[in-house]
């Protein structure tokens, strides 16, 4: 049996992880829950699981959770502290990092200082400070356990072969609901357009990011970061049916592939189980009845996020950072209907064009870069509307 912590459990990822735990047979227990504002979801949550640790972001929400009815006994924490104490439960075996965003950086560092194993959702982690976050795990001799399915692809790919075999990783992308359109057209698409997703279901943010292929940029990154491969050696291929998860390619040419139904339990259960699989009562995948795999390479031109990833990537320190802060801003602002969808890009280039990036010697570099990129993204926002600027979500 392994314990667990979940950080984000009331999210998509933290949903599914609970599912696989629910239907595990025992060899998955729950010892703690980490919430942000969803208290009806995370109620039901502490019922089925009942866990010894909850930890939620205001003592407002705390207040509203203890006086919930009918809740089993169970410490109730909030804010930063809070978060740092369910990521660093002694009896935890491993801690999910399933929050939203850079919000996720804390606590996964928390839980590597702890010397944890983390099974990464949070792609921000390695986004924004990925040296630093991979020099935590290696001086405790942590483990940094792929959830994404195109990380977990491509872990599963790299299994038993050796590192310098490889010539490329191969990520695939949906394409998101606006492959087919022109950017002219994708100029009045709104953020209702933006988050119906054709194949996964996930939160606003991230969808938002998969419209754009910011996400599959901030993928790029953090495979670079994940598994030390330069990221001029990382490709990008648009795979509208979600069957090939990922690939790698091996210098004899032969190329690896993962291929499963687009479920994230599959990633989730191999990442919670490693080195061994969990059994999933899951639709196997039958090629008889897939539709014929399609393969395409993405216009950076029409997806400019994209290639602002990669140009981020090459120049390495706090690039990333500023990036990812950018588009957070960006689009956040759009979410809420106050920019364009084409203008999260501008924002984004415009901020990144602007900050000279530094070496990542430390979390105050990090959190220095991120406060910049925020508040030069908010102005840039303000200039567009009279709303007022979001708040910093690193603290």
């Amino acid at each position: 049996m392994k314990t667990i912590s979940v950080l984000g459990s009331t999210g998509s990822i933290g949903k599914n992880v609970l599912d696989v735990a629910a239907r595990s047979n025992g060899q998955i227990k729950v010892v703690g829950l980490g919430a942000g504002k969803n208290i009806a979801l995370l109620a039901e949550q502490i019922r089925l699981f009942r866990p010894r640790l909850v930890t939620v972001m205001t003592p407002e929400l705390a207040k509203k959770l203890t006086n919930t009815p009918g809740l089993p006994r169970t410490q109730i924490l909030y804010g930063k502290a809070g978060y740092r104490a369910l990521a660093q439960m002694p009896e935890v075996d491993i801690v999910v990092s399933a929050m939203v965003g850079a919000a996720g950086l804390i606590p996964t560092i928390a839980a590597l200082d702890a010397g944890k194993d983390v099974a990464l959702a949070n792609k921000e982690s390695l986004v924004t400070a990925g040296p630093l976050v991979k020099a935590i795990a290696d001086k405790n001799n942590c483990r940094l356990l792929p959830v994404d399915s195109e990380h977990s692809a491509i872990f599963q790919c790299m299994a038993g072969n050796r590192k310098e075999d490889i010539k490329r990783l191969i990520l695939t992308a949906s394409g998101g609901p606006f492959k087919d359109m022109s950017q002219e057209e994708m100029a009045n698409v709104t953020a209702e357009d933006a988050i119906k997703h054709p194949t996964w279901s996930m939160g606003a943010k991230i969808s938002v990011d998969s419209a754009t292929l910011m996400n599959k940029g901030l993928e790029v990154i953090e495979a670079s970061c994940l598994f030390d491969i330069r990221v001029d050696l990382i490709d990008v291929l648009i795979h509208p049916q979600s069957i090939v998860h990922s690939m790698v390619e091996y210098s004899d040419g032969s190329i690896v592939a993962q291929m499963a139904v687009p479920d994230m339990r599959i990633p989730i259960a191999y990442a919670l189980a490693w080195p061994e699989r969990m059994k999933l009562d899951i639709p196997a995948l039958d090629l008889t009845k897939t539709a014929p795999l399609t393969f395409e390479r993405p216009s950076m031109d029409k997806f400019p996020c994209l290639s602002m990833a990669y140009r981020a990537a090459k120049v390495g320190g706090t690039a990333t950072t500023i990036l990812n802060g950018a588009n957070e801003v960006a689009v956040e602002a759009f979410l809420e209907g106050r920019i364009g969808f084409n203008t999260i890009a501008d924002i984004v280039n415009e901020v990144l064009s602007s900050i000279a990036p530094e070496e990542i010697n430390g979390l105050d570099d990090v959190l220095r870069a991120d406060a910049l990129a925020r508040l030069k993204a908010d102005n840039l926002v303000q200039c567009m509307t009279s709303a007022p600027p979001s708040r910093s979500i690193i603290t």
